[in-house]
């Protein structure tokens, strides 16, 4: 039986592997920089050659998922130069079936496949079985969906939540949103709980304080916070405050009673926070809907593949077109 491909493709990185058809467990994973290739089948035809998956061994079937919009036939990448045509990718590798998802729709799909050793709780609570997930995660945006148990298979939510309008919750918060006010004509959730988001909160947090913002990347912020400067670990701990406020406010939108999953690549670094920060009251702080959200379980999802688990359970999920 032949393999499959499966991907999952950001701005910066391509993750791509092969899966056994009718398995979700990817092999022969390997991480390939999207500037080394001029487009997205000069990089495919590269791993397949590099893993020995070519001639009679060549995959007929594919899933790869992408960090941009997908609904098109033309799929042009937002933070890399990749732009192609879904049909001129399957016609130039041969492929009988081939999908393209959204990299949140993978993670989303993902996550019922994530075991618990690769899950981190950050409140305990009693997930009911039949009911939605919401997969939520800071990363280059703020990615935002659920997942559904249907009769015969997952169903992915796709939604554009990381876009909502940023609503304070006090005083600091309102003069923080001013800050942000004068750089951008609206301030969506996105603005903020992101990696570029993380450095501009420190820099309008130095700027409430009238001092010179010594870091100038978000590492850096994480750093300088970790080394107990008192601006960096004043932004740290408001990032997680906040994202607590917007992880329970999607909960409440989109009745999330089968539990929260924090995903993306940034709070796996900042595990040791966690007892510190606010993220857990925030999230339950929702006035006569706190106890609500007090009895869904919320983890954070340390897999570091869970979006190609994503896409190959999407190769042949027929929710999922």
């Amino acid at each position: 039986m032949r393999p499959a491909l499966i991907g999952d493709i950001g701005g910066t990185n391509a993750r791509l592997a092969l899966v056994t058809p009718g398995e979700v467990t990817p092999h022969d994973i390997l991480n390939l920089p999207c500037a080394d290739y001029p487009g997205v089948i000069e990089a495919i035809q590269d791993y397949l050659a590099r893993v020995g998956a070519t001639g009679d061994n060549a995959p007929q079937e594919a899933c790869l998922a992408f960090a941009c919009p997908v609904h098109a036939e033309r799929v042009k990448m937002t933070n890399n130069h990749w732009d192609f045509m879904k049909s001129d990718v399957q016609q130039a590798l041969n492929l009988s079936l081939f999908k393209v998802i959204n990299d949140f729709t993978a993670q989303a799909l993902g996550v019922p496949h994530v075991g618990a050793d690769n899950l981190v709780e950050v409140q305990p609570g009693e997930a009911q079985s039949h009911s939605t997930r919401l997969v939520i995660g800071p990363g280059t945006g703020l990615g935002v969906a659920g997942v559904f148990p249907g009769q015969h298979a997952w169903i992915p939510l796709p939604t554009e939540g990381g876009h909502v309008t940023f609503a304070p919750t006090d005083t600091t918060e309102r003069a923080l949103l001013d800050v942000f006010l004068q750089r951008h004509q609206r301030v969506s959730v996105e603005r903020i709980l992101c990696g570029q988001g993380l450095l501009e909160l420190y820099q309008a947090h130095c700027t409430l304080e009238g001092q010179a913002p010594r870091c100038e990347t978000p590492a850096e912020v994480t750093q300088a916070a970790n080394q107990g400067d008192a601006l960096a670990t004043a932004t740290l701990l408001r990032f997680l405050k906040i994202l607590g406020d917007v992880c329970g406010d999607a909960t409440l939108t989109m009745g999330a009673r089968g539990g929260v999953y924090l995903c993306g690549g940034i709070l796996p670094r900042l595990l040791e926070w966690l007892p510190k920060c606010e993220l857990r009251s925030s999230f339950v702080n929702k006035g006569r809907m706190g106890a609500y959200n007090a009895d869904i379980p919320v983890w954070i999802v340390t897999h570091p593949w869970t979006g190609l688990l994503g896409a190959a359970e999407a190769l042949h999920n027929e929710e999922v077109f």
